[in-house]
Parts: structure tokens; sequence; C-alpha cells
């Protein structure tokens, strides 16, 4: 096995990776001047020991908890509300995605006037904001697999609609990451394995969306094949160190490389998410092959490239599609959206969600709403063979 190492990365952000690099959390919050720091994360983690630890670590802290599984407005409302009332000067964002995205969110719309979705990622809608209210924030993840802590905006549900709204801003950028292997070695192998797909369908979408950029589809290869070496590993043994680093490597990859654009997988979990509240993760390896598929004759061209970056022998989509499926089940994901709790009740509201989520602009095969639908039917039922 080879030495874990630490290091420090300055792309997209700095980062700072390695083995117990939590006891540096004082170091990042002078680093941003930041002295009453609100720790923000999610309900599962209200009582973590890894939570009350870094909440000692920063004296002046204080702890907002109150974040759903997929975070809603009130959330963010009660959070910003906290923030304010303690009269803090940034935040700390704490966990898996979820809790990252809402810590974001709160810190951007800390010194904000106007509502939270005048900033949907909508046009130009980011230049409505005041720069000068947005707190800095320290991103720090306990899960390997959105790569929020290295991303520019937040997902949150807008109740009144069922939809996910994505919020945007580029100095929602955490100005520190802290990426310690040792904050994910709890995960259970589920989640472990939910997150690293998510990871994977970062980078396969990021790859395959159309358009030149070089930088993004060298980051994407590489995090595939972190993906594939260390993903199993670490949902064999989650205690691997060397895996669990490498794959939080990995999702930080993957939302790099999603700066060119994802396609129609997220256009459909965003969706599905927001009605069912299905796991983000989950949700996009179990619809994964459904949009391969569907996108066929538009990837083609560029799974050659993918299948020697997995080593994969044969006919390259064949071959592809044939690992996805197969990784799929060494990782125990279910093969449908049916087994996951979701009914066949609205695929015309699902598709056309979908067809409007800012997601779809980057899909191979420009797909309207009766196209998402049936991808959607597809995933429901298990069935490949009505993905086309």
């Amino acid at each position: 096995m080879s030495a874990i190492l630490k290091a420090n990365w300055n792309y997209p952000t700095t980062v700072w990776a390695g083995p117990g690099r939590i006891a540096e959390l004082p170091a990042a919050c002078a680093r941003l001047a930041i002295k009453r720091a609100l720790l923000v994360t999610d309900e599962g983690l209200r009582d973590a020991p890894m939570v009350r630890r870094a909440c000692e670590l920063v004296p002046g802290s204080a702890l907002f908890a109150r974040v759903r599984g997929n975070p809603v407005a009130a959330n963010i409302e009660d959070g910003l509300a906290a923030y304010r009332a303690g009269a803090h000067d940034g935040v700390i964002a704490f966990g898996g995605g979820s809790a990252l995205d809402a810590g974001k969110v709160i810190a951007f719309m800390s010194g904000q006037t106007r509502p939270l979705w005048d900033f949907e990622d909508v046009g130009d809608w980011w230049t409505r904001a005041e720069p000068r209210g947005i707190a800095p924030i320290i991103a720090v993840p306990t899960t390997a697999g959105t790569g929020s802590e290295v991303g520019r905006a937040g997902v949150v549900v807008n109740e009144a609609t069922h939809q996910k709204k994505i919020i945007f801003h580029p100095q929602m950028m955490p100005g520190v990451v802290i990426s310690d292997p040792e904050l994910t070695v709890g995960l259970p192998p589920a989640i472990t394995a939910a997150t690293g797909m998510d990871a994977f369908v970062h980078c396969f979408e990021a790859f395959c969306a159309p358009g030149f950029h070089p930088l993004a589809d060298g980051v994407a290869l590489e995090g595939m094949r972190l993906i594939q070496t260390y993903l199993p590993r670490a949902c064999d043994n989650g205690k691997d160190l060397e895996a669990r680093s490498r794959m939080l490597a990995a999702a930080s990859m993957g939302a790099t490389a999603f700066q060119k654009g994802l396609g129609g997988v997220h256009a459909i979990a965003h969706p599905v998410g927001a009605h069912f509240n299905t796991h983000h993760g989950l949700t996009n390896a179990v619809v994964l092959p459904y949009v391969i598929m569907h996108n066929r004759r538009a990837i083609e061209s560029q799974l050659p490239v993918i299948a020697r970056t997995l080593n994969l022998p044969g006919e390259p989509f064949a071959a592809v599609f044939d690992w996805v499926l197969g990784f799929r089940k060494r990782l125990r994901i279910p093969h449908s959206l049916a087994e996951i709790g979701v009914p066949l009740s609205n695929p015309d509201t699902i598709g056309h969600e979908a067809s409007l989520d800012p997601s779809a602009a980057g899909n191979p095969l420009p797909t309207d709403a009766a196209g998402y639908a049936r991808i959607f039917r597809s995933a429901v039922k298990g069935a490949l063979d009505l993905a086309g």
C-alpha cells in the first residue's frame, strides 16, 4: 500500500488534504479571519463526536444542525436567523452534500437583502447579489460524493413547487477545504457506495458533456479511474484510509470537472429527489445506465477514451455499459427506482421538470420532456430496453 501523504492543493480552491487535518480547523478560521463561526451540519450529525470536537476546536463557535437530507428553504431561513442572532462572521459547512450546500447558502445569504429564489442559477441572476455580504466559508466533507466542498452553488428544495433549485454565486466557493479521510471512516457501506457513485456520475457526465474543456476532461477521467479502484475497497473496509482519501479526492475532482456540464442523470435525479425525498447519490447511481442507453448515439465516440482509462477490453460502448452495470451490482446498488421507493405516479411531471433542470443543458443528446419521462419510466421499471 502506498504511503498516505499530506498535501496542499489550490485548484479550484485551497484544499488541506490528509488524515488528521481537522486539527487545523483553527488555522483555517484564522486564515479567513473567522472569529465567531457558525458550524452548519445536518440533523444526523448533530450529536456526532467529530462535530463536538470541531466545535471544541473553535472557541466562540455555535452549532446549527437543522438541515434535512434534501435541504429546504426553511432550513436556510432558520440558519440565517441563527447566524444573525449569534453575530457570526463565517460558516464552517461540515458534513455531506446537504450540510455543505446549506452552509454555503447560509453564508451567501447572510448579507443579502433580496429573497433566496432571486439568486437561482438562471442567466446572470447571480449578479443581483451584494458580494460584500457573502461570509467566508470553510468546508469539511464527511462523505466522498457531491464534491460540494469545491463548488460555487448549493441545491435547495422549493417546497411550494417541489423543485430543487440551484443557488449560484462565484464567491460561494469555500476559502479553505479540510479533506480529512478520518472523518469518513464511519460511513456505512451503503452510504459509501451511493456517495461514491455520485462522484462517478459527476465525472462521467462532465466528460460526456458537449464543448471543449480539456482541463475538466482530464480531471474527470482520473476521477473515474480512482473511483473504479478505490470505491470497492472503501465499501469493503471502511477503515482503509488510503481508499477513503482517494475517494475524497475523486469527489472533489467530480465537482471540479462538472463546471463543464452535467446531463440527463442529474436532470432526472433532481426532481425525483424533490418529489420522493430519495438520496441524491443513490438516485444518480440507479438512473445512470438508463441515461447512458438513451444517449448512446451521442456519446459512442467518447467512450473509447473512458474504456481505455478503465482498462476495459472489447467494443467500447458495450464494455463501459456492462462495466457500469457490474460495478453497481458489486456495490449493491439497486437496479430500479422502484426498489428505492419511487412510484410510477407522475412521469410527465418528472419529465417536464427534468427538461427544465439546468443540468439538462449539458446532456449530449438534446432531450425533451417526453424523452425524460420515457427514461424515468424505464428507470422505475428497471427496463433498459425502454430507455432508448
